[in-house]
């Protein structure tokens, strides 16, 4: 067990956008439950942003409600809900430094990858999660406890990591595990089993307009109905009317059928979805007059989807509803927002796939950021038998449609152009976070007739983090192909500023240990820290040039 320092530097969250870096925070011994973790490496991230610019407003920042004994909550110095101060971070690779006499499953020494979203742990509008209502990894100590990291199911989100790979490439493995949840995502292509069903009729229902759903697509516990049209019999499950939407409460639907094409009903039907809840359009013939209000921010935030069909079977819907969120065999793929850190991971990841034959359109606004992706996924589209090309949307829109469109940029309008531009039976990834009270105005007739399928996540799963993991020790995958910048505490702030303002085409890793060290982007190494810049594998980060900058800098 190493010798524990008295105090530490940590960058501190004290305010909406009140950012301090603590020279004297101090390192709490580890309690009888509770884990001290020295940080190797952590990523700086946009979701840090939002967490600096919300502060106590952030859904994650706020008291967890459930799942763990208030009392223990009460034991551990690192819970910080509200309005305490806080520290962020999230993307860490950290080493056991000290355990609690009742701490059996970790050991001093061990190397963790960390998982922070603690999902059976609700606050009042999300989950508690590190980084967020528990301290984050932006400190040389981090603090945890064993109830808070172990699953109801009996998994840690302390995955044991490597010592053969870099601090910074293991650390990299929870932002591109939330890319890797976007692709292995299963959709659900059935009703929910015991749910509760919506119908809406505007029209006269057809015959088979919602029997060929109910039972073989799903037997919901119960019906709701509201229209002109009788409801149809449904052996075994009660249907009940109801005069209008007004008695149907808010995010109460599992499933919701739609039989018409009025847009001032399909845009009331989309606050009565429940998280994870489907709308199906049946337009039956009939078309929309003007564009639709859809809440594309529920889509990434609340996992809702969208689909339709221009008959009248609810059941033809349900047939464009894709598996899973994988990109397909010698589909055309087109990441907007391409640039920037995530974007780069989208494109990285497509490129590096065994998927045969995929052809990458990468679209940006900044021509720096472009560049840097383009010397890295050249390359790479070369080696693996891909088609690549990168778009200076001043300049050259990616021309043609597409089966696959990410959309990187919080920006409702994009999601507009996406389904312009979408093939048949495309899929539209809404991966950027916009706010989940927003709406994009889109062309339904276009959506419904081509087939496409709105998809979004939000953060990951163990699963994901173990498969990005394995990926990496396999060789399949480099996460260090994104580190765009490296520094150390002292950098943290600027880091996140350079962020802010989409200063860096990549990832920013800090190293607490580095004292001194000041954000260096990686062309800026060749001037400052040659020794490091000539260990860059053609460009690239490398475990080579980290163990020299930690040597450089004595840690």
């Amino acid at each position: 067990m190493e010798t524990l320092p008295r105090v530490q530097r940590a960058v501190e969250l004290v305010g909406p956008g009140e950012l301090r870096l603590n020279a004297e925070k101090p390192v709490h011994p580890p309690g009888p439950h509770q884990v001290l973790c020295r940080v190797e490496a952590v990523g700086l991230c946009f979701s840090d942003l939002k967490l600096v610019k919300q502060f106590s407003d952030h859904p994650r920042k706020s008291e967890v409600t459930g799942g763990i004994d208030r009392r223990a909550l009460a034991e551990i110095p690192s819970y910080v809900p509200g309005k305490r101060s806080t520290v962020p971070g999230h993307e860490a690779v950290v080493r056991v430094a000290a355990v609690g006499d009742g701490v059996t499953t970790f050991r001093p020494g061990r190397r963790y990858l960390v998982q922070t979203d603690y999902r059976w742990l609700p606050t009042a509008g999300a989950n508690a999660a590190l980084g967020y209502n528990f301290e984050g990894a932006l400190q040389e100590y981090v603090l945890m406890d064993e109830r808070v990291i172990t699953s109801p199911e009996g998994e840690s989100m302390l995955i044991p990591a490597p010592e053969d790979l870099s601090a910074s490439a293991i650390a990299l493995v929870e932002p591109w595990a939330c890319v890797e949840a976007a692709y292995s995502v299963q959709e659900r292509q059935r009703l929910t089993e015991g749910g509760r069903l919506l119908v809406v009729t505007d029209v006269a229902l057809p015959n088979g307009g919602v029997s060929g759903l109910v039972p073989r697509l799903g037997r919901p516990s119960e019906v709701l109905w509201i229209g002109p049209a009788a409801e149809p019999p449904l052996p075994g499950i009660a249907a009940s009317r109801v005069s209008s939407l007004s008695e149907v409460s808010e995010a109460s639907c599992d499933d919701v059928v739609y039989f018409g094409h009025s847009e001032d009903a399909v845009e009331k039907l989309f606050p009565l979805l429940a998280p994870h809840g489907l709308l199906n359009i049946v337009l039956c013939g009939g078309r929309f007059l003007r564009h639709v209000a859809v809440a594309v921010g529920r889509v990434h935030y609340a996992g809702i989807r969208l689909v339709g069909t221009g008959g009248s079977d609810a059941a033809a819907s349900m047939a464009t509803v894709p598996h899973s969120g994988e990109t397909r065999e010698g589909a055309r793929v087109h990441v907007v927002g391409a640039g920037g850190p995530m974007g780069a991971m989208h494109v990285i990841r497509a490129l590096s796939s065994r998927i045969p034959g995929l052809d990458i359109a990468a679209s940006d606004i900044d021509r720096d950021r472009l560049s840097s992706l383009t010397r890295v996924a050249a390359p790479l589209a070369a080696a693996n038998g891909h088609s690549f090309c990168a778009y200076n949307v001043k300049e050259k829109a990616p021309p043609g449609i597409f089966d696959y469109l990410a959309i990187m940029v919080p920006s409702p309008g994009l999601v507009t152009e996406a389904v312009e531009q979408a093939a048949v039976g495309a899929v539209i990834n809404v991966f950027a976070g916009i706010p989940a009270d927003v709406n994009a105005n889109l062309d339904l007739n276009a959506y419904i007739e081509k087939g496409c399928y709105l998809i979004g996540t939000s953060g990951s799963a163990l699963e994901d983090m173990n498969t990005v993991l394995a990926k990496v020790e396999a060789g399949v995958l480099n996460t260090n192909l994104s580190v765009a910048a490296v520094g150390g505490m002292e950098a943290a702030i600027d880091g996140l500023q350079a962020v802010a303002e989409r200063k860096v085409g990549g990832k920013v890793v800090i190293y607490p240990s580095c004292r001194g060290l000041r954000l260096r982007s990686l062309d800026e190494l060749e001037a400052d820290l040659p020794e490091v810049a000539a260990l860059l594998h053609d460009g690239v980060w490398s475990h080579e040039a980290e163990t020299a900058l930690l040597e450089r800098y004595g840690a």
